[in-house]
């Protein structure tokens, strides 16, 4: 079949990814990356935990995903997008934008998002196995943009290979830092702890032993997953939901769905008292990185958030072979636990060319002080001097 030349093709804006033909989506990527599945799109949806775009809904999340479509009709590109009438759940925060635009007299809201819903988790954006789309896409993006009367558009948690395309487009680049953990071959927990320092080595296995003593943890992952564990993760999701964002992002629904359309793709880890589930962490498993998300606990001990959330992980990543640990977003407590300093990129399109030069200006300092902070951060990890820096992007 002959090519469509890249200023020939048409793209179209669909109502949701869950009613998109699966393989097709998936064909768009190797599969590495849990979060931009089709399953777990589609269970955004699907879970009303994200609004179908033109069902109203009153989550502020729409979903209008972009597409390219062959002389079949199938699938060759895509973008997972959104039409957001707030700026919550993206981690990437614009609220100052937002404030600027209204006191200008315009209207920040809605905009559109290139994100995957309440996931500040690194990945492919762009997705197609032809690079000749990449940038056709992201002018379909811009196309909806002026067509739709909306104010911007933003793409977050961009892996570091994608980040140059958005630079080619003219997008405007920003940068934050998470915190992630690197494998460097180690063999088990004992191993990795032998790359610390004396003291932080000796700290995290005091952590460990409090945070375990009186608790049973296990690891649950595929068919181990059961109703109860979910009702339990739910119950302590919604408690940590409400606490740090005001209710929580994912519906009851979600989690079964997750359950049980990408099971194998899930590590819950669990706290049990007298076979009582008491803590749990939710993490991802992708293609090589483990991702943790959420947490939740109904009793305090001390250190317990870190046995699960960061040492579990750890033991976990190496089991599997994984070559890192996203731990999510902000935390600088996760920096003794041997969780370095990572630059994360988004991507941001503003027509205006007003607004445009003064977000330039704001994310050109940004972008300095982040760069020092890293230099700062790189000084203060827990591994022995001898034992080398991380590289990051």
């Amino acid at each position: 079949m002959t090519k469509t030349p890249p200023d020939q093709l048409s793209a179209r804006i669909a109502t949701g990814i869950a009613d998109l033909p699966a393989d097709q989506w998936d064909a768009l990527s190797d599969g590495g990356n849990p979060f931009t599945s089709h399953a777990f799109l589609a269970a955004m949806e699907d879970s009303g935990s994200v609004d179908h775009l033109g069902e109203g809904g009153s989550t502020g999340w729409q979903a209008a995903p972009i597409l390219i479509e062959d002389d079949e009709g199938r699938l060759t590109g895509a973008l997972p997008a959104y039409i957001k009438s707030h700026s919550q759940g993206e981690y990437v925060f614009d609220h100052s934008w937002a404030d600027a635009w209204q006191r200008a007299g315009g209207d920040y809201y809605p905009k559109l998002q290139i994100a995957v819903p309440f996931t500040p988790a690194t990945g492919p954006r762009i997705l197609t196995r032809d690079p000749g789309l990449a940038l056709p896409l992201l002018r379909a993006a811009e196309t909806l943009c002026k067509q739709a009367d909306l104010s911007s558009a933003h793409a977050t948690f961009i892996e570091p290979e994608q980040v140059p395309i958005f630079e080619e487009a003219g997008w405007l680049i920003r940068h934050d830092l998470q915190f992630h953990w690197e494998n460097r071959g180690y063999s088990d927990f004992t191993d990795f702890l032998g790359a610390l320092s004396s003291m932080k080595r000796k700290n995290l296995r005091k952590e460990r032993i409090a945070a375990q003593e009186g608790v049973e943890i296990r690891q649950l992952t595929g068919a181990q997953i059961l109703p109860e564990h979910w009702d339990a993760f739910w119950h302590f999701y919604q408690d940590t939901g409400s606490r740090k964002w005001g209710h929580p992002y994912l519906t009851r629904e979600a989690f079964t769905l997750l359950g049980e359309t990408m099971a194998d793709k899930i590590l819950l880890v669990l706290a049990f008292i007298d076979d009582q589930p008491v803590a749990g962490a939710l993490n991802f498993i992708g293609k090589d990185c483990l991702y943790g998300r959420y947490w939740g606990a109904v009793i305090d001990k001390p250190f317990l958030h870190f046995e699960l959330c960061y040492y579990q992980a750890i033991d976990a990543a190496i089991a599997l072979g994984l070559s890192r640990v996203e731990a999510g977003a902000q935390g600088g407590h996760k920096l003794a636990r041997g969780y370095e300093p990572v630059r994360t990129s988004s991507a941001h399109y503003i027509p205006h060319p007003g607004f445009r030069a003064a977000v330039e200006g704001f994310l050109r300092a940004e972008r300095e002080g982040v760069a020092a902070d890293q230099l700062v951060l790189d000084e203060r990890t827990p591994y022995r001097r001898e034992e080398g820096k991380n590289d990051n992007p």
